[in-house]
């Protein structure tokens, strides 16, 4: 079996292969990753890390160049949204004992990586 389904379109292995490069990028920062490709009725989380005693919500955006503001200003308050809904689903498994939270985003311009801490308020 080879490492993309037939199915996916170029688009999906982009975003797979900047999703690999992200969580990388993320492990050497020290993050553990728990979680990929979370998904409910709501949205979807790329990647779930955690760091120290936070857990962080990670959203992957890679773009061949910078250009029209770049991968990160491809976020927008539509998707911020669809991403929280999606953190609230994952945490519900938490009950009581929940953990301190982030959103972050890891924009992928060409070969530039840039890790945004805190991207967005819940």
């Amino acid at each position: 079996m080879g490492l993309f389904r037939a199915s996916h379109t170029d688009q999906q292995r982009s975003g797979d292969t900047g999703e690999d490069l992200a969580l990388a990028y993320l492990q050497q920062q020290g993050l553990v990753l728990i979680e990929r490709n979370f998904s409910c009725k709501g949205g979807e989380l790329d990647l779930i890390m955690q760091a120290g005693a936070v857990l962080v919500f990670v959203e992957v955006r890679r773009r061949a160049t910078a250009g029209f503001g770049g991968a990160a200003a491809s976020i927008t308050v539509s998707k911020q949204r669809r991403l929280v809904v999606a953190a609230q689903c994952y945490l519900q498994r938490y009950r009581g004992n929940m953990p301190p939270c982030r959103f972050d985003v890891v924009a992928i311009d060409g070969a530039v990586i840039t890790w945004l801490q805190n991207a967005f308020d819940s």
